[in-house]
């Protein structure tokens, strides 16, 4: 895990505003439309966060939170400081193009969230963190990768680490031109189907 994740979020990284006021919109349904929170690129991360816990299992969180108060709070905390330390531009990413006067990349915010995203769509995996190892600025520098999530109560943890892994090589692959060298998947948390 990178130091930045326990650094907290400066307000000038969310563009002025707040995560209260970004929970606050979020609360309102996006309405009145504020733009200078929909231009914001690290507004809208955190904003899609956000929408992603508040989509999680009502149930399940109200199960832990009969059966284990503490630990419930300390599991939203750190989801919740996780967003933080992810909405957090990053490095810049080099986006390879064949007009050599152009420059052009992408944060490394942008790919973390597709790395959660991509894991999102795994039956039975609850994404946590992600850091990114390595130059990643440098075209073809080796890069590693490493996520936390929680895991469903029965599924094989080998088996969904694998296809995780393999998810996450795929878009990588797909969508940027970073030099994958490894992606460590740790299961940090279970959860009742």
């Amino acid at each position: 895990m990178s130091d930045l994740d326990d650094v907290p979020v400066p307000e000038d990284d969310l563009d002025g505003h707040t995560m209260e006021e970004l929970a606050e919109y979020l609360d309102r349904g996006r309405s009145p439309r504020d733009p200078s929170i929909e231009r914001s690129a690290s507004c809208r991360l955190a904003l899609s966060n956000m929408e992603r816990l508040r989509e999680l299992s009502l149930g399940a969180l109200q199960h832990r939170a009969d059966a284990e108060p503490d630990r419930e709070t300390d599991w939203v905390d750190r989801l919740l400081a996780t967003i933080r330390s992810e909405v957090r531009p990053g490095r810049d990413v080099p986006v390879p193009h064949p007009d050599p006067r152009l420059r052009l990349t992408m944060t490394e915010a942008a790919v973390r969230g597709l790395v959660r995203r991509t894991g999102d769509t795994i039956g039975g995996v609850v994404m946590g963190s992600c850091a990114l190892d390595g130059e990643l600025g440098d075209l073809g520098a080796p890069v590693h990768v490493r996520v936390t999530a929680g895991l469903v109560y029965g599924a094989p943890a080998a088996e969904t680490a694998d296809l995780l892994r393999s998810r996450i090589a795929t878009a990588l692959d797909r969508h940027t031109a970073l030099t994958v060298a490894s992606i460590d998947v740790v299961f940090d948390d279970v959860s009742l189907p």
